[in-house]
């Protein structure tokens, strides 16, 4: 068997103050999978995508991506914001250009790089406009460029369309869809949203809080393109929501 790009052992996060963010995760992706991470306010969603991405350190357990122990952020694991995390200074082209600079390629190589992604993502006419010219559909495009460019195997994306209106969220999860297939990566993708969880993923991990832990995981095997409105869609929504509410059920109690 292929060994996994992501493994998480026995994780564990507690921020100063004793306060326990997560406790015990354990998650493993394969190369190429598309998982996403549900679950509500504070479960520990986004601080288990900041500990794989190694902005946050592990209080206890393991991070491992590529057989190698996560002790900081590397060019490997791309984070993907819901604020898109752009630099307002830069045009599109040298925002997508920024890592391939950072990382020492000549800077003819370096725009050569970001051209074939401005293509990629449709932004051809964009190239040398500012983020702040841009819609938040189109943010998001450089932002999922910029971590194509910096030769990632890993997207890490929390909640990276939440903000955005509904007809772009739509469109932008295709073209994402689009994206990962052609490219091969690695995604974990955080949500709020059983049916946006549904619709992408290969797999969905539902977390629960209080400390943050997966309590569960769901594979998807219904075929792409998928129907929102299919009886077999809904019934996989009314299991991950039985699950998740079960388990506010036992907390409360």
């Amino acid at each position: 068997m292929t060994p996994p790009i992501l493994s998480a052992i026995n994780a564990g996060k507690v921020y100063p103050g004793g306060i326990e963010a997560l406790r015990n995760a354990n998650l493993t992706i394969a190369p190429g999978e598309f998982v996403c991470l549900i679950g509500a306010s504070g479960c520990g969603k986004s601080t288990l995508l900041r500990m794989i991405a190694g902005f946050e350190t592990v209080t206890s357990g393991q991070i491992v991506v590529r057989g190698k122990e996560v002790t900081g952020p590397g060019p490997d694991r791309g984070m993907v914001f819901q604020d898109y995390g752009l630099f307002p200074w830069l045009t599109i082209r040298k925002n997508i250009a920024f890592g391939p600079i950072a990382r020492g390629k000549p800077k003819a190589e370096a725009m050569a790089i970001a051209d074939r992604f401005v293509s990629m993502m449709g932004l051809d006419r964009f190239a040398d406009s500012y983020p702040h010219q841009l819609s938040g559909g189109m943010k998001q495009r450089v932002a999922i460029g910029r971590v194509l460019a910096n030769d990632a195997r890993m997207a890490l994306m929390d909640e990276p369309f939440g903000a955005l209106d509904a007809m772009t969220r739509e469109r932008l999860q295709e073209e994402l869809l689009t994206i990962w297939r052609a490219t091969g990566l690695s995604v974990v993708f955080v949500t709020h949203s059983l049916e946006e969880a549904i619709y992408l993923a290969d797999r969905v991990v539902v977390m629960s809080p209080g400390p943050g832990r997966i309590v569960a995981e769901e594979r998807i095997t219904l075929e792409r393109p998928r129907d929102v409105s299919s009886p077999e869609f809904n019934d996989i929504r009314r299991h991950l929501a039985a699950l998740l509410h079960a388990d506010h059920a036992t907390e409360a109690a």
